[in-house]
């Protein structure tokens, strides 16, 4: 088995915001909650832990403040050490304006890179959620000799869907042999997870001639534009994920967590995915309270009735209100005899007593932070 010790990673906070607009118009993708009590870059975060890799450096580039304030000083990752651990690293600026593409942002952070003693990278975003093991996977890169290892997926997707991914073409030797970039095609493919396996000295070469040609995109310019020229190898991640690319999908992802097999897949004891420990009272239930086939996260007040719905922390639900179908962030409040339906509030919303809100499976209503309806 490889020497994770030898392993940096390096997670990209903010790479597909553009993706789900509503929910990182004030914060980072990596910064998104997710599952009633997570946040996004809790995933690849844990993941990495888990997979003993001790060195790791988030890459932020705006809208930061909230994942600072989550992250903290990594100690709930384990990752508050005095060598390695977490790093946070700031946006830089590039010609006047922020990185355009992954291999922006590790041109500005290259110091940063070659000064650490990895061997390999671990690059990854914060878009997937999964629990991933890496040390197979770059035990896989090690022995095969690759240049660049991507993990993949697999599923079936509509165009539409496609059309914010990069689709491979693997062969039987696990060797990618074409590369699409948000393709518009139907179909079952197979998915770039956005994680790859790199060697650090071969990465400063690419990052150097990025440079110099003034590229940024590592999907277009590197995989694809130069397939040919490297062994670029395709490992497969057989267990469940998903991918936050629309607010659909993250609407739906997070519905599906109410499946207590998925979620035990994904949130195993043996491999936990971590997060910002908050110190609140266990949900209280009301008398008259009915709940179904929810997730409720502590600090929650239930006195209505809540059927198929994921509430985070401090989320108030008044007397006689029937919650269905929904996504409620942190602090929301639910007023009396509200009706809701397919709708995702954020944070601190608050619904007044007798409103109706409805939405439906592919178009959830969403209400912004600090709204009142």
């Amino acid at each position: 088995m490889a020497n994770m010790s030898s392993v940096l990673g390096l997670v990209f906070a903010n790479m597909h915001d553009t993706n789900v607009p509503d929910l990182t118009k004030i914060r980072a993708l990596g910064s998104v909650p997710f599952g009633a009590r997570y946040r996004m870059v809790d995933f690849p975060l844990s993941n990495m832990v888990n997979s003993d890799i001790s060195n790791v450096g988030i890459v932020t580039k705006d809208n930061y403040l909230s994942l600072i304030d989550h992250i903290g000083n990594g100690d709930e990752w384990d990752l508050s050490r005095k060598t390695g651990g977490l790093h946070l690293l700031p946006p830089y600026g590039n010609s006047g304006g922020l990185y355009r593409g992954r291999l922006e942002a590790m041109a500005q952070i290259k110091p940063f890179i070659a000064d650490s003693n990895a061997d390999y990278v671990l690059l990854s975003d914060a878009d997937v959620i999964a629990n991933i093991d890496y040390r197979p996977i770059v035990d896989f890169h090690e022995k095969n000799g690759a240049d660049i290892t991507v993990v993949y997926g697999r599923g079936v997707f509509t165009a539409q869907q496609s059309m914010t991914k990069t689709v491979l073409a693997v062969n039987e030797s696990n060797e990618v042999y074409d590369v699409l970039v948000r393709p518009e095609i139907s179909g079952e493919h197979n998915v770039s997870l956005n994680m790859f396996v790199v060697a650090k000295d071969f990465l400063l070469d690419i990052i150097r001639e990025a440079q110099s040609r003034n590229l940024y995109s590592f999907e277009v310019d590197v995989l694809q534009h130069k397939l040919n020229e490297m062994k670029v190898l395709g490992y497969k991640f057989d267990g469940p994920f998903f991918q936050i690319d629309s607010i659909d999908t993250y609407f739906k992802s997070n519905m599906k967590l109410v499946d207590k097999q998925l979620r035990a897949e994904i949130f195993n004891s043996d491999a936990p995915i971590y997060t910002k420990v908050k110190d609140e009272a266990p949900a209280k239930y009301g008398l008259d309270s009915v709940v179904t086939n929810s997730l409720v996260a502590d600090g929650c007040v239930i006195e209505g009735t809540v059927e198929n719905c994921v509430l985070f922390r401090g989320v108030k639900v008044g007397k006689g209100a029937h919650i269905k179908n929904c996504i409620l962030l942190q602090n929301t409040e639910v007023g009396e005899k509200a009706e809701m339906n397919y709708v995702i509030t954020d944070k601190n919303v608050v619904i007044s007593d007798y409103r109706s809100l409805a939405g439906t499976e592919d178009y959830p209503v969403y209400v912004n932070k600090g709204a009142k309806v």
